[in-house]
């Protein structure tokens, strides 16, 4: 599809088979698919799988659609991240997100506190090391002065989670663009695109990327669809940032963002995603009334679009 890189979201959700999701990332790039977006969950480590992903693959980007900041020192996310560029000669792309307190606070026995400030101040030493090699920053919560030494020819772009205004601020001003999730297509281009565009504009810094996350399936039945994915995916309607962005919507529950329906029910929400100043899906394939049948067609739909493009 025009103006609209199609990219598919691959998840460990724990227990998989690593050779098995090697393969799958092997697959998405032979389906056309413009990115592999990987989660960081509770199975197996984005990065890690990341570089992984990098080695079997030759075109397709992959990227992390996030991993959290407050569990990582940006000194060694940066050194990571810049490895993992290594390791995919170039196609990385490093998705950044504070998370949740019920993470941080309830699992990690971290504190949580103003997420914003941290996440500039993290993007600020982040940012430093991978395009310079060095930083010497001292800010309220951080203090670092080092330097890296990974050979890349060039450094990945660093993607941010902006949902809240502030976050959007630092999506276009600082970090290049944002990933969403539970964001639908009117407050993307009443809010979030908007936003993200004069904050890059004010910096003096080209377009942000936007890539929007969405549970997409192919049915006849897209109001059951939604019903069964408000309940999968009911806790995101309980975490605060999601719950504003469904808010912000208009919708009650979370399955209502997804993207369901036939072929040109889909093909009609993504013209609307480009409309709203999208660049990029991050389509996670939604299982409904057959299961795996249902992900392959889906998945079929979207690869033809992905290679239309």
């Amino acid at each position: 599809m025009r103006d609209l890189r199609i990219g598919i979201g691959i998840a460990d959700a724990g227990g998989s088979d690593l050779d098995a999701l090697l393969a799958s990332y092997e697959r998405a790039e032979r389906d056309g698919f413009a990115v592999a977006w990987i989660p960081n969950l509770f199975g197996m480590d984005a990065l890690t799988l990341a570089a992984l992903a990098g080695r079997v693959t030759k075109t397709i980007e992959i990227g992390t659609a996030v991993v959290p900041t407050f569990s990582r020192h940006p000194v060694y996310m940066a050194q990571q991240a810049a490895t993992v560029q290594a390791a995919t000669r170039g196609r990385f792309l490093l998705g950044l997100g504070p998370s949740h307190k019920v993470v941080i606070e309830d699992m990690l026995g971290l504190s949580f506190a103003k997420p914003a400030r941290h996440v500039r101040e993290y993007l600020t030493v982040v940012k430093d090391l991978l395009e310079t090699g060095k930083c010497s920053f001292s800010g309220e919560t951080l203090r670092v002065h080092a330097s890296l030494n990974v050979k890349v020819e060039r450094p990945c772009p660093v993607l941010i989670g902006a949902l809240g205004p502030r976050m959007r601020k630092l999506g276009g001003g600082l970090a290049d663009g944002t990933i969403t999730w539970m964001t639908g297509p009117r407050t993307l281009g009443e809010r979030i695109v908007p936003d993200l565009r004069a904050a890059a504009e004010a910096a003096g810094r080209k377009a942000p990327r936007v890539v929007a996350g969405f549970p997409v399936v192919l049915t006849g039945d897209p109001q059951g669809a939604r019903q069964a994915a408000s309940r999968a995916f009911a806790l995101y309607g309980q975490l605060p940032s999601y719950r504003a962005m469904l808010d912000a919507e208009g919708l009650a529950d979370p399955g209502e963002i997804a993207i369901a329906g036939d072929e040109r029910q889909i093909e009609s929400a993504l013209r609307g995603l480009v409309s709203a100043g999208v660049t990029d899906l991050n389509a996670y394939l939604f299982p409904y009334a057959d299961g795996s049948a249902s992900i392959e067609r889906t998945r079929a739909l979207l690869a033809s679009l992905a290679r239309s493009s």
